[in-house]
């Protein structure tokens, strides 16, 4: 029996992971569900799967938990804070962590795990975007298992082989090839792209998603910050890595061998898939996931992405190339630009311009220690605000 800790357990991760939990009751029990604010979803969820902890993100919220758990009787202890997620992370009653939180707030919690030597479900990309070396380096030290969720990195988990230990070279590698949908935004006029709305932008074709990524995947960013994971993940440089867009989003990724081998992983494009993979490696077990059928798919599509239309994901490929803290500003720009355009204070467009302006201004610095890190990721976040019209 594996206790596991979803840190967001409210998003769509959190809720597919527990869909796929519920499958194998003699496999998994929960130990501890957290989310920022959705206190009524949260209680719903603590109801049901009646966990040890439950946490939430300010005092607020924690008594309008606990209220409500009271209620219906739910005996779950009620925390609140960075610390509790932290605290919730590296527990010796949890064994796995579904890391899950969107955005820089998860940072602290996955980067807790991992220094605990947990079983590791990374589905909240920024943390690695952020610390890179950093966290790579605490996966190490504490002997912790690292296992991605994002479909295209989990594909391209499976396509590589057995004992891979981030050496490409070693294991005849070539390429990484990462595949994107092209998101809402593929086939629009790149002309009139000024006047998206955060409606249109969030209506992602093939995934259902919560609306900073979905935003994110309309830029393409959500891409570039999987360049930027994939490369700290599997050691592959800014130059073994492509990305590739494929419309019906069956083949998730590829891995290209030095001898003109191509190994693909396929699939529904459901992240169900991913999360049971990951829950039972190196095991499989039934996700919920309907078969296949390529013969109903018919057609398979790709197309190199213009960079023209998708600059974000230009600006992904400098940040990993300039490297330091580079990636750091990149990804509070865009969290902060997101930010304002969910809320309609700019422009779809802005977003691109706002990133690159930041990465101007402020040069990247050496990245050695997590407070260093997040003084970078402050002043980011600051010059960000300052550049968005009141």
């Amino acid at each position: 029996m594996q206790r596991i800790s979803i840190l967001g357990a409210t998003g769509s991760i959190g809720e597919s992971t527990l869909d796929v939990v519920s499958r194998h009751p003699d496999r998994y029990q929960v130990h501890a569900l957290t989310a920022h604010s959705k206190v009524e979803q949260l209680a719903l969820l603590c109801e049901r799967f009646r966990p040890a902890v439950a946490v939430v993100g300010s005092a607020d919220a924690a008594a309008r938990l606990s209220g409500l758990l009271a209620q219906r009787q739910v005996r779950t202890e009620v925390a609140w804070g960075e610390a509790a997620l932290c605290q919730v992370s590296s527990a010796a009653e949890t064994d796995v962590v579904m890391a899950a939180i969107v955005g820089a707030a998860g940072l602290a919690p996955t980067l807790a795990a991992a220094r605990a030597g947990k079983k590791i479900l990374l589905a909240n990309k920024e943390a690695l975007v952020m610390s890179g070396q950093l966290f790579m380096d605490a996966v190490a030290a504490s002997g912790a298992t690292l296992l991605p969720i994002d479909s295209e990195h989990n594909a391209v988990f499976q396509c590589l082989p057995v004992g891979y230990q981030r050496l490409p070279a070693g294991h005849g590698i070539a390429r990484i090839v990462l595949t994107a949908s092209g998101g809402p935004f593929l086939q629009r006029e790149v002309a009139t792209l000024d006047s998206v709305t955060p409606e249109e932008a969030v209506a992602h074709p093939n995934w259902v998603m919560g609306r900073k990524i979905s935003v994110d995947s309309a830029t393409m960013m959500n891409k570039g910050l999987e360049v930027i994971e994939a490369h700290w993940l599997f050691g592959a440089s800014a130059d073994q890595i492509d990305v590739l867009i494929h419309p019906q989003s069956v083949i998730h990724s590829m891995v290209s061998y030095v001898d003109g081998s191509v190994l693909a992983q396929l699939g529904n494009p459901d992240m169900r898939t991913p999360i049971a993979h990951a829950l039972a490696w190196p095991e499989r077990i039934a996700s919920g996931v309907g078969a296949l059928d390529l013969a109903a798919v018919a057609q398979l599509r790709f197309e190199r992405p213009d960079l023209q239309r998708f600059p974000c994901l230009k600006l992904a490929y400098d940040a990993l190339r300039e490297g330091g803290s580079a990636a750091t500003i990149l990804n509070a720009a865009n969290e902060i630009a997101v930010d304002a355009f969910l809320n309609r204070r700019i422009g779809f467009r802005t977003i691109d311009h706002l990133i690159a302006t930041v990465l101007e201004r402020l040069p990247a610095q050496p990245v050695t220690d997590i407070p260093g890190l997040l003084e970078q990721d402050e002043q980011a976040r600051q010059l960000t605000r300052t550049l968005i019209p009141s």
